[in-house]
């Protein structure tokens, strides 16, 4: 196949995060110095970015077969450089006093961002494989990145031993939809209804793809990985696995759903409910006895994921936009609460300062900080003016609209609940401050390029939590196929 100019100005931006991934070595290679790679990394990925506006002139295009740049694509791909270049920013802070090689990360997370751009750009199997696997297997090492201290590389090899079990999953899901339909096209599913095509196996293949993206996703009761690889792992680590590692999962899958409607049957779909349901209310229960912020926040992911499945089961109405306001805030949330929590921990002092009592009292030593961190728990409890709020507003309109009354319930009691911890967390924050054992934090850190990231998002989720128009109208205009 050959490529014409409209081609590779549509895959502009991912060949300049590959490319990025290569200038990241060369610097290596040239000269092994950790601010010199960060920003190759951050002048790379800001690149990227941009890259996308003439990408959008000329979506939506359908870039060989196993690659479709349009206005859902390209969306996703912007949330995913924008977290990349939040999580460089801060591993340049977090990593500036490790005393090991620091520059690899950066080569590990370019190549990383490269295969979330692939993901949620893929209509193909064959290439949500590829971006899949090159979106996890850096991951592995980012993990596990600070091995001197056992705890993170246990998170890297758990990560890594689990999530090959999902790939296998996912590649005998796909081994049975190729021998059912003949094809590995999202869209080349859709008819299959009409043919004599053996159905069992199809929805067979179909809920292996569930159950290794639900690994991925992190849904219950594929969760028992998340709170421990969170905890263990690095800060940036920890963030890019919240942020860009879901987003670009459930973009995919999300795509995938849409443009294959016939292999969700209603015992599917209800499946997948289940799993909304479970994932909303253990998620929170189990963060309930959490005394560690991390482990914490690796619970509200589950609980968050299962509330954004409830878009999945819809399907129908508002579901890709819901979709992409609670991906949009949550990602926002999640950068500038990891980001507080990387700002006050460092590498060459132990594990990360997670534990809620190093958190005591953060309000009367670090104002800005704790203030911040603020914003985002209340965010994640959906409380009015912040974009969590948005976002859960988005979910609840698509299942009332649905009628899918039981996850409407299921939504409104896990919120409930978790309104109880993240509510624990800020009043830690405002307690005496005497009895805080935070190690780390600088009195300087908006001067970093990492503070600066926390403070951006800060913005960010108050802004879209009091006027998301803008963000709104850009998602409706970004709708598959736009």
């Amino acid at each position: 196949m050959k490529l014409t100019s409209t081609d590779l100005i549509a895959l502009l931006p991912l060949m300049l995060a590959g490319l990025t991934t290569v200038g990241v070595m060369v610097a290596i290679t040239c000269k092994r110095q950790h601010r010199t790679s960060a920003m190759v990394t951050i002048v790379g990925l800001v690149i990227a970015l941009l890259a996308l506006i003439p990408a959008w002139s000329v979506a939506p295009l359908q870039v060989t077969p196993v690659l479709m740049i349009d206005g859902y694509s390209i969306f996703y791909m912007g949330l995913a450089l924008i977290a990349g270049l939040a999580c460089t920013a801060l591993a340049q802070d977090y990593l500036d006093g490790f005393p090991d090689r620091r520059e690899e990360f950066y080569l590990l997370l370019a190549c990383s961002v490269t295969g979330a751009l692939t993901l949620v750009s893929a209509n193909h199997f064959a290439s949500l494989f590829i971006g899949l696997e090159l979106l996890s297997v850096p991951m592995y090492g980012m993990l596990a990145y600070t091995f001197r201290d056992r705890i993170s590389l246990e998170s890297g090899i758990k990560y890594m031993v689990l999530s090959g079990a999902a790939t296998a999953a996912l590649l005998f899901g796909m081994a049975l939809l190729f021998a059912t339909s003949g094809t590995l096209e999202f869209s080349g599913l859709t008819d299959l209804s009409a043919t004599n095509a053996p159905r069992l196996w199809l929805l067979l293949g179909v809920g292996l793809i569930v159950i290794s993206f639900g690994f991925k996703l992190s849904l219950m009761p594929f969760h028992l990985w998340t709170p421990d690889v969170y905890e263990g792992s690095p800060g940036p680590a920890s963030t890019y696995l919240a942020t860009v590692s879901k987003l670009a999962a459930f973009a995919v899958l999300t795509r995938f759903f849409m443009q294959a409607p016939s292999v969700a049957s209603d015992w599917l779909l209800a499946l997948i409910g289940v799993i909304a349901f479970i994932s909303m209310l253990g998620g929170n229960l189990l963060a309930l006895r959490q005394n560690n912020i991390k482990r914490l926040l690796g619970y509200s992911t589950i609980a968050h994921l299962g509330y954004l499945l409830t878009v999945i089961v819809a399907s129908e109405g508002i579901a890709v936009e819901a979709a992409g306001v609670y991906l949009a805030s949550y990602i926002a949330t999640m950068l500038g609460a990891f980001g507080v929590i990387t700002l006050v921990s460092s590498p060459y002092t132990g594990p990360d300062a997670a534990r809620l009592e190093h958190y005591r009292g953060l309000f009367w030593r670090q104002p800005y900080l704790a203030s911040m961190l603020t914003i985002m728990m209340l965010s994640l409890a959906g409380i009015p003016l912040t974009a969590g709020f948005i976002g859960k507003f988005y979910v609840l309109a698509v299942g009332m609209q649905s009628s899918l009354w039981w996850l409407v319930i299921g939504i409104i009691a896990g919120s409930a609940i978790g309104l109880y911890y993240y509510l624990r967390v800020i009043v830690i924050l405002f307690q005496d401050g005497h009895g805080g054992t935070l190690r780390s934090a600088t009195t300087d850190w908006v001067r970093n390029t990492g503070g600066i990231s926390v403070l951006v998002m800060t913005v960010i989720v108050l802004w879209l939590g009091i006027y998301p128009q803008p963000i709104i109208a850009f998602i409706q205009a970004a709708a598959i196929g736009g």
